[in-house]
């Protein structure tokens, strides 16, 4: 599934199409340079996001549908992940990790990738998406934090940065810890 999206370049006024696409095995050598670079001057990072994202793919959680990347004029320049999660024995989504090249950020990609993910992750059935992430970020695409959802950390965590989407708008609420796949060392 392909979304276009308008991007206008800061500064040089241009306007380029983003297009936010299924990850496919051959960009996986590029993916590994986009999270690794995304995240080396992070706030928060172990500095080894992109060989969890090698080792998901791996997985019984990896979901290849809710592998994104988004590209910009022929360049992957993002990348979002969201594997399967188990809160009180309910399958839900684990958004990690959003990638975006540090000359791409502060743009739009990290949302637009979101909004696709959560718009496939929808459709594919899934009720919750959770994050462990910026409490200034997140919420723009609507996460709130997951205690609100009845989701709570298997580690210690203040209530701001670990975070829920409910995709589905039910009112169905969960009572449970989240159970990440192995892959997460957790």
């Amino acid at each position: 599934m392909l979304f276009p999206v308008i991007v206008k370049k800061l500064k040089t006024m241009e306007v380029s199409i983003l297009i936010i696409r299924q990850e496919r095995p051959e960009d996986y050598d590029t993916v590994y340079h986009v999270v690794k670079e995304a995240f080396e001057n992070a706030e928060y990072t172990d500095g080894n996001e992109q060989n969890l994202v090698a080792a998901l793919r791996k997985s019984k959680s990896f979901i290849p549908e809710l592998s994104l990347v988004a590209v910009e004029d022929e360049k992957i320049v993002g990348h979002i992940l969201f594997t399967k999660a188990v809160v009180q024995g309910v399958e839900v989504l684990a958004l990690a990790p959003l990638s975006v090249l540090p000359d791409y950020q502060n743009r739009g990609i990290g949302l637009s990738l979101m909004k696709e993910g959560h718009s496939i992750a929808h459709k594919l059935g899934y009720e919750y998406s959770v994050v462990l992430g910026h409490s200034k970020y997140y919420p723009k695409a609507g996460y709130i934090p997951a205690s609100e959802c009845g989701i709570k950390a298997p580690f210690e965590v203040d209530d701001e940065s670990f975070m829920a989407l409910n995709l589905n708008g039910s009112q169905n609420k969960l009572n449970g810890v989240i159970e990440y796949d192995k892959a997460f060392g957790i």
